[in-house]
């Protein structure tokens, strides 16, 4: 293959997570036992996208869930049969962490998922050798994702919402962060629960592991002191991607 360097990134990660059409899955997995540089990438999406899993509690599927599964699978192969087709012989497909189950019994509601797709989205484009943490904000309450942070090299963060917010009238979010060793947390400003911002971070330290960012519920026009005095909707800790 005569890939260059970001579309080898990129084909890793689309692999990683699971997006890619069935036919080209294939032809990565039989890559993979002879192409180091693709092994590789894999590997970095690997340690890249695992600490995201932590983002959800385990939850147990139910009993009709597995059924319904279970069915699916023992049917595709008589469905094959039927139409004439040829059944495929499964490959031994070279191991990996996403292939365990315990992994995606943590991934409650699918929420935790979608937000890894739109982290690979996101860091997987031209300008990924920028982006150095990012950071999924989720509600405490039900882990739902809500907003997605990426900072890059260049000192800017950008805030995106995943979907609109309600808030309440005379109501407004408020965008904070707090690193290990900080007095207190620092105000971003107020954001707009349905756009985008973008902020420069010069004048504040650089953004480190574990670094807590959060959204609160504030009046309108925002913490009367200067700290966090509203609820907490969404709130994720920084976890570095490249």
């Amino acid at each position: 293959m005569n890939e260059t360097p970001d579309q080898l990134q990129q084909l890793a990660g689309e692999y990683v997570l699971g997006t890619l059409p069935a036919a080209a899955r294939q032809e990565v997995e039989q890559r993979l036992t002879r192409e180091p540089l693709l092994r590789a990438e894999v590997e970095g999406w690997e340690r890249r996208l695992l600490p995201l899993t932590s983002l959800a509690a385990p939850a147990e599927p139910s009993t009709g869930l597995w059924l319904r599964i279970a069915a699916s699978v023992q049917a595709r192969p008589a469905t094959a049969a039927l139409r004439g087709a040829t059944v495929p012989v499964p490959v031994k497909r070279w191991h990996r962490w996403w292939d365990d189950l315990r992994l995606w019994r943590g991934l409650t509601g699918g929420a935790v998922a979608a937000s890894m797709v739109l982290a690979l989205l996101l860091v997987s484009r031209p300008s990924a050798p920028e982006t150095a943490y990012m950071v999924v904000l989720a509600a405490p309450q039900d882990r739902g994702a809500g907003w997605v942070v990426q900072t890059s090299m260049k000192r800017q963060l950008t805030l995106t919402p995943l979907h609109d917010t309600v808030v309440p009238e005379r109501k407004a979010l408020q965008f904070w962060t707090k690193a290990p060793g900080w007095s207190g947390p620092v105000s971003l400003g107020l954001v707009q629960s349905n756009r985008s911002l973008k902020l420069a971070l010069d004048k504040l330290p650089p953004v480190q592991p574990d670094q807590l960012f959060e959204i609160t519920l504030e009046p309108v026009t925002g913490s009367p002191t200067g700290k966090p005095t509203g609820p907490v909707l969404y709130i994720g800790k920084a976890v570095k991607v490249m």
